[in-house]
């Protein structure tokens, strides 16, 4: 198994990849939709990483030029790029919402994926839904007070509706009329999901690419009222079973499928591992399921990651683990410390299992 970073395209620097590659990493993956900013870097490569408005570019794919440099930057580090993950709304939110131009944004995904291969990048991370990741709110709620985020299903503001011209929580028409997002059935985002995966996914076989779906997180049947289609256990493997193709693989968040109700992680771990459905592992833990749990530190949560690790081993996971939602650490460099210690935990379970048969005494295999 490789031990991997995700970075920000905002955070896709020297120093950050640097210091990826000094805490034994051997990857990275790349968020290339930054919700958080607003802003993507138009050339990622660039010693300064200018900032453009995605939104104001109405969905501009990169070039192939864009894309090798951002791979070569990443290279130069001695380190491989995994995958680039997630769509900024301004390149398909007619895809997600049925709109009038769905069709253009279709073929304008399937040229991204062209060019990803082209590129030599071999996976694109996509999370089909709505209103994204909605709901959480940051507090002192880790060890020793780190600041990390929890969830309550009971707080009216999860199911505040999706105001008309956005989604997945980003404005990408500032100009639309009043008014909201209409409610839909979760048989009408899963046709939606499906119009998708057929028109893009042939593209990705013939391109060399794997496209790897995220499980909904927070795994409800509705967030801002809208519907959900990956929020159990089981609704993985029937994405799975509905598209065999190769080029569909699973972006394997083991704490969102812990915050699943009756969800069995390990389960689903050795499950997908074995049937090579796994294209990277977002590796976090956390307390609780919906309707409320909190994200916490990878070695205090519910979920046993030495275990996990021993599963994905034994089912012949090999790919890419990189840590998510790290709880902020009370110091000069928060996001820094919190991932230092997420991944030197990591590195040393993923030694522990790969080098010790006795671990492997308590694993599932599928």
């Amino acid at each position: 198994m490789k031990l991997g970073l995700g970075l920000y395209a905002r955070m896709l620097t020297t120093e950050n990849l640097r210091f990826a590659r000094q805490l034994s990493c051997e990857a990275v993956v790349v968020h290339m939709a930054d919700y958080h900013e607003g802003l993507v870097p138009r050339s990622a490569f660039d010693a300064d990483a200018k900032m453009w408005d995605v939104s104001g570019a109405r969905g501009r794919i990169w070039t192939v030029a864009e894309l090798r440099g951002i791979r070569e930057k990443v290279e130069a580090e001695g380190l491989t790029l995994a995958a680039l993950e997630n769509l900024n709304p301004a390149l398909w939110h007619d895809v997600l919402l049925d709109g009038p131009e769905r069709d253009s944004q279709l073929d304008g995904l399937k040229e991204l994926v062209r060019r990803l291969g082209e590129a030599g990048i071999p996976c694109l991370g996509y999370n089909f839904t709505l209103a994204g990741v909605w709901g959480t709110k940051r507090g002192p709620l880790a060890r020793g007070g780190a600041s990390s985020v929890e969830f309550r299903g009971d707080d009216p503001v999860v199911q505040e509706p999706i105001p008309n011209g956005a989604v997945w929580n980003r404005h990408y028409d500032p100009s639309a009329a009043p008014g909201r997002v209409p409610a839909i059935s979760r048989e009408e985002l899963l046709s939606r999901h499906e119009r998708f995966l057929e028109a893009v996914l042939p593209v990705a076989g013939e391109s060399g690419v794997v496209l790897a779906a995220h499980p909904d997180d927070p795994p409800l049947e509705r967030v801002r009222d809208t519907p959900r289609f990956m929020h159990r256990e089981h609704h993985l493997s029937e994405l799975t079973s509905r598209f065999p193709s190769p080029a569909l693989k699973l972006e394997f968040c083991a704490g969102t499928i812990a915050e699943m109700p009756g969800a069995d992680v390990y389960r689903a771990a050795a499950r997908h591992a074995a049937e090579n459905r796994i294209a990277y592992i977002h590796f976090r833990n956390v307390k609780g399921q919906v309707p409320v749990y909190r994200e916490t530190f990878v070695d205090e949560g519910d979920i046993d990651m030495l275990r996990l690790l021993s599963v994905l081993h034994r089912n012949n996971y090999r790919g890419v683990l990189i840590p998510d939602h790290t709880p902020y650490v009370t110091c000069d460099a928060p996001w820094h410390a919190g991932m230092a210690f997420a991944l030197g935990y990591m590195r040393a379970a993923i030694v522990a299992v790969e080098t010790e048969p006795r671990l492997e005494t308590s694993c599932v295999t599928y």
